[in-house]
């Protein structure tokens, strides 16, 4: 019943000199959605995800995000609704493993920041603009964001789901320490 397609935590790579990289707390942080299916909510997660960092607020001309999901380790703890999301016409993980996420542009907001990249899925990419807000306290730094996409946009979906999950929301969050 649930199909759809999405994420991507919030992620960075391969540092200039200067840059800030971070470690990211995988026990700290999480990758996942909200949608809506037959008229009910539905959220779910993905447990198999990894991200590089390199942001420093004072220096966002080298910040870089990379994250990548694999798509297979989506789940929402309803099996019918599983299956769905992982079949041939979901997110269809045997022929697309992953869905990643790459900026090299992330700019600053007034309600907090920006990463202008790539989000690929399910044999798609499109551009698309990340908001995001972050705190920083000594050397640790949180982020959180929420990105809605409409999942036929990634080809996610046969004409039999109509209006189930028609947009899911990304919902990330992201603890990570400087590194070193």
């Amino acid at each position: 019943m649930l199909r759809y397609a999405f994420l991507l935590p919030l992620a960075l790579a391969a540092a200039p000199a200067g840059a800030q990289s971070w470690q990211v707390d995988r026990a700290g942080s999480s990758v996942g959605f909200e949608t809506t299916v037959s008229g009910g909510a539905v959220t779910g997660e993905f447990s198999d995800w990894s991200a590089e960092i390199v942001l420093d607020p004072a220096d966002l001309d080298n910040a870089t995000i990379s994250a990548r999901v694999l798509t297979s380790s989506g789940t929402t703890g309803n099996g019918q609704m599983d299956s769905s999301m992982l079949s041939d016409s979901g997110l269809n993980p045997s022929e697309y493993e992953a869905a990643t996420f790459v900026s090299e542009d992330i700019r600053a907001t007034d309600e907090g920041y920006e990463a202008h990249g790539t989000l690929a899925m399910a044999g798609t990419a499109r551009d698309i603009v990340l908001p995001f807000t972050l705190a920083i306290d000594g050397g640790r730094a949180v982020a959180d964001s929420r990105y809605t996409l409409a999942r036929a946009d990634y080809g996610v979906g046969s004409s039999s789901w109509g209006s189930a999950a028609a947009e899911v929301t990304l919902v990330l969050h992201i603890e990570a320490d400087a590194a070193e």
